[in-house]
């Protein structure tokens, strides 16, 4: 089964809160299993500063009246000569275009075939347009007509007109340097019907690459018709993609010249230049769909960064598709000050100076603002080794699409320590790929020695093991919460805690990060409270309710998320809530956010629905038949709910919470013999799934297997130290066959991580005395 490619414009879906239950037989349940929810003390201190007046609810700016602000790049021209010139060759300048004679005939002229995986694609001009024959929705080979093209180097890819408002972009791509057609997905072979296939909603060109490849776009999706009304104030990155609005500064200009001072001038702030770099260059989920320059990035979007998914590895470089922003944020680079524009130039997008010249514009030897750099002394390579390059170590390459080499923008440092105990990969082996990780380990340590035990290596230790769901990494995170220097890294430890929410230090920590001045901490934070505060947890629902006032639109937005069965659409954060949920309707991930909506205003069928329609459009995708199945449980319908975990298992058979979950669904329908092999399946697949030791105590005590239990739960204790349920459970198994003494020393455990766990100290309280 093909790789289940995720919406580059979505970060990966949360896990949702657990909502199946495992329960074991009546009398052991309500006598020795109670339920547990730690409802602890924590800070009240959210924020101090009054926020800036804000609309009473959200809308749109009038389509007309916004575009009637743009003059087109064209309008730049006479003044801006130069500008004009080395924008309008450029990546950005060529974004998005009809088809060009001179362009496409050397791609289409004279007409050829190609073939990938299983398939054949031929290519051929026929008249003045241009023929893509390859297998479409129904399996036929078109021939599909191109209206458009979108990229321009290193490769070009083509629209296609299909029904309801959409292009399709056609995975069949022209490489323009080596002149040579190739299949965006190399040799993966998708079909169609596949979320990925160029005929699916992983490739519609309205959601996935419109808004980046032109200027001031509205989708306008129609949820009702699943239909689009696409447009746009001009086809491509234009000049105003990045000045925003100008018709008024082009009017004054004509009507007066330089012969009076221009009002309409808008200088961008540094910071307002890297929002607008972001809003293209990052992995983030949309709120409004009506970016536009001088906006801040956080009013419009959710940023993805690193989480428990495959999206980034735990240093911070990009494992999955390459989106410059979210590396960076988490770089010293970022930190000290630097910004696109400082390597980049504005029109061309090109890095300003060949080699290491731009990175000696701040560190070579006599410069006194960073970090002082000879490169053949630091890299231990020649000037005429590529070795030698900042840019080869720090910002190393992956290709995308087949043909497009991507830099990584953490300016990571390359440890191959971190590949050796966690997979990370270092730049030394990606050149050096005929050598092992211990020849890089031997060469590091002998060049740089201690210098490379560093806090960047122990911080990739601690997200590393939080990913495995280590409860080592619980003491660090929260360290790193409070302190790092660094505010991306926060806002990573802040999510990174999730699994150990039920702990009142981290529900504390967590609490006291509302306060934080960057907006991306306090949204992060507020994502992982969220589940205490739906489960009624009076603290963390108070401050998420104080959020809903918060003065940046994503973290109202996330506050809205958290208690969307409470926050009216008729206010400001209620209603850019809703209108964020329809404008991302069109893909499954968006579905399932209407599912769950619907499901937080207690309407069960209708959220059913979504999450069904979220598998239609995406059938190969194992969390969305996993988040599905937790709704079909909930609904009373765990048969089918152990159909979905079963058909996420098969298409992602090592996924150890798909195993954990379908024990669960497998102990409603009364499988006891399943539940256990379904548990045992978690454990095995992660030995540290605390709670799949957990409820495989349970499970074993219900059956009557005490030494079982009592073996599952100890390990429970061993990976899960701050969560005091494994050792009341052990305490009641050890008092029911007689372990006295052992019962007690397990409830004085529970107690000693939850003094007010009232089973425990009932528990002990009855073995007091006992024999």
């Amino acid at each position: 089964m093909k790789k289940h490619q995720p919406n580059p414009s979505t970060p990966p879906p949360r896990k949702l809160p657990l909502l199946i239950k495992l329960g074991v037989p009546a009398a052991i349940l309500i006598t020795v299993f109670g339920a547990w929810l730690f409802r602890g003390e924590a800070s009240k201190a959210f924020r101090t500063a009054a926020p800036p007046k804000l609309p009473e609810v959200f809308k749109l700016e009038d389509e007309t009246e916004a575009f009637a602000q743009y003059a087109g790049s064209a309008s730049c021209r006479s003044c801006h000569e130069e500008a004009y010139q080395l924008w309008r060759t450029s990546n950005h300048g060529m974004a998005e275009r009809i088809p060009l004679p001179h362009l496409e005939d050397p791609a289409f002229v004279p007409a050829r075939s190609f073939e990938h995986g299983t398939q054949k694609t031929e290519v051929r001009k026929e008249g003045d347009h241009y023929e893509i024959f390859t297998p479409g929705l129904d399996g036929t080979n078109g021939p599909f007509v191109v209206d458009r093209v979108i990229g321009n180097n290193p490769l070009m890819q083509y629209l296609t007109p299909f029904p309801g408002g959409r292009w399709q972009t056609l995975e069949a791509s022209w490489d323009p340097i080596s002149n040579e057609w190739f299949n965006v997905y190399g040799q993966e072979d998708r079909q169609p019907g596949e979320w990925g296939h160029w005929t699916g909603r992983g490739m519609t060109w309205n959601t996935m690459c419109a808004v980046c490849h032109n200027t001031r776009l509205r989708k306008n999706y129609d949820p009702a018709t699943d239909t689009f009304h696409t447009t746009m104030a001009e086809m491509t990155v234009g000049c105003e993609s990045c000045h925003g609005p100008m018709k008024d500064h082009v009017l004054w200009q004509e009507k007066f010249g330089d012969k009076v001072a221009d009002p309409t001038i808008r200088n961008l702030t540094r910071r307002q230049m890297f929002d607008t770099c972001a809003a293209c260059h990052s992995r983030r989920m949309e709120i409004t769909g009506d970016f536009k320059p001088g906006d801040d990035y956080y009013d419009h979007h959710l940023l993805g960064i690193v989480d428990e998914s495959n999206t980034w590895y735990p240093d911070g470089q990009n494992w999955d598709e390459d989106y410059e922003y979210t590396a960076f944020l988490g770089s010293r680079m970022h930190l000290k000050g630097v910004r696109c524009v400082d390597c980049h130039d504005f029109h061309s997008a090109k890095v300003r100076m060949p080699g290491n010249w731009m990175c000696l514009t701040c560190h070579a030897v006599g410069t006194t603002n960073a970090i002082q750099i000879d490169p053949v002394k630091h890299s231990f390579h020649s000037e005429t080794n590529s070795g030698n390059l900042c840019t080869g170590c720090h910002m190393p390459q992956t290709p995308y699409m087949q043909r497009h080499w991507r830099h990584d923008h953490g300016f990571t440092i390359p440890d191959p320590v971190l590949t050796k105990e966690f997979g990370i990969p270092n730049a030394c082996n990606r050149c050096h790929q005929d050598k092992s990780t211990d020849w890089s380990i031997e060469y590091v340590e002998k060049w740089y020695g201690a210098k490379m035990d560093r806090p960047y290596r122990e911080r990739a230790r601690v997200i590393a093991r939080a990913k495995q769901l280590d409860d080592s990494a619980v003491d660090p995170l929260l360290e790193m919460l409070a302190s790092d220097e660094i505010p991306y890294w926060r806002a990573v430890a802040a999510g990174m805690l999730d699994p150990w929410i039920n702990q009142p230090r981290v529900i504390g920590g967590l609490l006291g990060q509302l306060a934080n001045t960057n907006a991306l901490v306090r949204l992060n934070a507020l994502r992982t409270l969220a589940p205490l505060a739906q489960a009624g947890n009076e603290a963390v629902k108070g401050a998420v309710q104080a959020a809903l006032e918060d003065p940046v639109r994503s973290v109202r937005y996330q506050a809205a998320a958290a208690l969307s069965g409470e926050v009216s659409t008729n206010s400001l954060a209620g209603s850019e809530f809703w209108h964020s949920l329809q404008h991302n309707a069109d893909q499954p991930a968006g579905q399932m956010q209407l599912g769950s909506y619907h499901l937080a205003h207690g309407d069960t069928v209708r959220a059913l629905r979504h999450y069904r329609t979220a598998v239609e459009w995406d059938p190969y995708s194992p969390p969305l038949r996993h988040e599905y199945a937790v709704v079909l449980s909930m609904a009373g319908r765990p048969q089918e709910a152990v159909t979905q975990l079963r058909e996420a298992i098969r298409l992602q058979p090592n996924e150890a919470e798909f195993h954990y979950k379908l024990a669960l669904a497998l102990n409603e329908i009364g499988d006891t013999q399943g539940t256990l092999a379904s548990l045992m399946d978690a454990v095995r697949i992660n030995p540290r799934h605390g709670r799949a030791w957990y409820n495989l105590g349970l499970a074993r005590a219900g059956a009557g297997d005490a030494s079982g239990a009592i073996e599952a739960l100890l390990l429970a204790e061993t990976v899960s130290p701050g969560d005091p349920r494994p050792a009341y459970a052990l305490a009641t198994v050890l008092a029911r066959v007689g372990d006295v003494s052992g019962a007690r020393d397990a409830a004085r455990r529970a107690l000693d991580i939850n003094p007010d766990d009232q089973e425990a100290a009932a528990l002990l309280r009855s073995l007091e005395g006992v024999r």
